[in-house]
């Protein structure tokens, strides 16, 4: 009976805490483009379960995303990431609580956890402050990261506090104390124009939190 009790008092607390997650839900079909947009006639295409952005054989020009079409406040993201390049500047990253620019019109607002090398790890605020906010120490990235291979990335954000974890390791904890900074908005999944660069994301799931 003890044992049964000590079980339901963890659950209840896990209920009740204020950062209580529910409804861990697949946002990649790994099929098809369901629930997002984007250039998925030239930029995007999916191979083997797997979103792919830009190339290897040609320049990637600007910038550009593939974006959901639901926007989220507070929640853990989870996905895993490849990041490849063949020539000229490397790097790509998660758009959240971001929202799509009308001029130039490829770009997003908001904060981005970035990809590539110099960023690994970081929070960039894309196309406002145009800033890192936060970034981990070069050592720490050099003992987790997989170069050239598949990494786990994490991001947890509940009111103005942000979370980034690379392979479960905690490379930014930041809290926004911009009380204007928007806690709301959509999700972009970025390649980084000015290089020969793919970069491959799959196994994505949010769950929202109820703060």
């Amino acid at each position: 009976m003890r044992s049964i009790q000590i079980i339901f008092a963890s659950i209840l607390i896990a209920f009740l805490s204020p950062s209580f997650q529910k409804n861990q839900v697949d946002i990649f079909n790994g099929k098809n483009f369901s629930g997002w947009e984007g250039d998925t006639l030239k930029t995007w295409k999916i191979q083997d379960k797997i979103l792919w952005g830009g190339s290897l054989t040609e320049n990637v020009q600007l910038n550009d995303f593939l974006c959901t079409k639901k926007p989220y406040n507070n929640f853990t993201l989870k996905l895993k990431f490849k990041l490849e390049n063949s020539g000229g500047f490397c790097n790509a990253g998660v758009q959240f609580r971001s929202v799509r620019m009308k001029n130039p019109a490829h770009e997003m607002i908001g904060y981005q956890a970035d990809l590539g090398p110099g960023y690994w790890g970081a929070l960039y605020d894309e196309s406002r402050r145009n800033k890192v906010l936060a970034a981990p120490d070069s050592n720490l990235i050099k003992r987790i990261l997989k170069i050239n291979d598949w990494n786990d990335y994490e991001i947890t954000a509940v009111k103005n506090r942000i979370r980034i974890k690379i392979n479960n390791t905690t490379t930014v904890d930041y809290l926004e104390l911009d009380s204007t900074i928007a806690q709301a908005g959509f999700i972009g999944l970025q390649v980084h124009g000015g290089g020969k660069t793919r970069v491959g994301y799959k196994n994505i799931t949010i769950s929202k939190i109820i703060p």
